[in-house]
């Protein structure tokens, strides 16, 4: 039995003996765009990091970190990705590392670093390094603090992405808290895509079991999230563990507890990130259920949430289920589309491989709603998946047509 108490305006301090602060160097046109995550004491770290085989200088860098199981701090820019830059972008992933190491006084090899933003620009060294000298002086704890780190990660995001939850397990001696934080909105598929996500948390565990946690909360949550179907270059879920709750997650039940809490941060953060997918006007719930395999419910679904054609049904109030359908036939799983079932939330419109008579106007009314569900039934078996994606408005393409230029 899990307890959660929720404290939505709390984010990356909310976990005791973390601070956290952001500055602004000039990388964005407007705004703090340099942020800090620091630990009191040296962290058991996990990390997941995207699967595109063009990997940003940071991924590399990171990566290599969270192998060696122990972290202290994580630095993170927005508005240069620092991708496909060549021998110079490893050179300037490391520079930034050992400058706000410096800056902090910890190890550069205990820096995590995270970079978001445009691919293929040089990274401007001297204005990041010039400006991460006084990132010691904005750190800080609470509310104001988490919502200024938030908002310092962002690029096309409308919306911070931050939650801290406090945990109660009856497998667990005491109670322990998470903080997370996330920026996403495009470029967004499953399998680590496009989204920088850090996670906080006292509890003392070791770090493969916090890989192990990590790895299951992000398969349910995250590789279940999806804008755009496009992974990015710089995609990662990170989490430091300080122990300093004395809360111990030493036992195979407790490191299920542990897991499910993950799990509960990151899927209010992936849903969050679904909702402002670039202009977005609702967040759609794909449920695929009755498959003969999780694995067939995953591909199902994730074509039905990947849809373009299904996704700008949506945007229009359009109960087409004619694309739903297709959608699902073409994930390339075999399944009896005589057996299948649709329903827009509680409205059926196909039975048994045929349409059924529904009322349009009150489906597109319910369509017309800040949150929608598409179910599937296959009738096929007993797994189950649910994707969380958004629909194709008029906006996404003039984002994306205009965010270079």
């Amino acid at each position: 039995m899990l307890q959660i108490t929720d404290h939505l305006d709390r984010g990356l301090t909310f976990a005791e003996g973390f601070s956290a602060g952001a500055i602004r160097s000039g990388l964005k046109t407007a705004g703090d765009d340099i942020s800090l995550i620091l630990a009191e004491v040296p962290s058991a770290v996990a990390g997941v990091f995207t699967t595109n085989q063009v990997k940003a200088a940071s991924v590399t860098y990171s990566s290599t970190v969270t192998r060696g199981g122990m972290a202290q701090a994580i630095i993170c820019n927005a508005g240069n990705a620092n991708a496909c830059n060549g021998t110079q972008g490893d050179i300037d992933a490391n520079t930034m590392a050992v400058a706000a190491a410096n800056a902090i006084g910890i190890p550069h090899d205990q820096m995590i670093i995270a970079q978001t933003g445009i691919i293929g620009h040089p990274m401007p060294m001297k204005i990041v390094t010039d400006a991460i000298v006084s990132l010691p002086a904005a750190m800080g704890h609470g509310a104001e603090i988490d919502m200024q780190v938030a908002r310092a990660m962002m690029t096309t995001d409308l919306v911070p992405k931050l939650i801290g939850s406090e945990f109660l397990s009856d497998h667990v001696s005491g109670t322990f808290k998470i903080g997370g934080c996330c920026k996403g909105s495009g470029m967004i598929a499953p399998n680590m895509a496009t989204m920088l996500c850090f996670i906080t948390t006292d509890v003392e565990i070791s770090a493969r079991d916090l890989q192990i946690a990590l790895s299951g909360a992000v398969r349910t949550t995250f590789n279940r999230m999806t804008v755009d179907g496009d992974t990015s270059t710089n995609d990662m879920v990170i989490v430091l563990a300080n122990g300093k709750s004395r809360t111990k997650i030493n036992t195979p039940e407790a490191l299920v507890d542990f897991t499910s809490a993950l799990e509960h941060i990151c899927l209010h953060l992936a849903k969050a990130v679904a909702r402002d997918g670039e202009g977005a006007t609702k967040l759609v719930k794909v449920n695929v259920n009755g498959a003969k395999s999780e694995s067939d419910a995953d591909k199902i679904a994730r074509t039905i949430a990947e849809s373009p054609l299904v996704k700008t049904a949506l945007y229009g109030n359009d109960p087409n289920w004619g694309r739903i359908m297709m959608a699902a036939g073409r994930a390339n799983i075999p399944f009896d589309f005589n057996l299948v079932d649709v329903f827009l939330g509680g409205i059926q419109v196909f039975k048994a491989g045929i349409v059924v008579n529904f009322d349009p106007e009150e489906a597109s009314k319910y369509l017309n709603q800040a949150t929608v569900e598409l179910t599937v039934e296959l009738n096929a078996g007993g797994h189950n998946v649910t994707f969380y994606t958004c629909d194709f408005s008029y906006d996404y393409v003039k984002i994306n047509a205009e965010y270079h230029t």
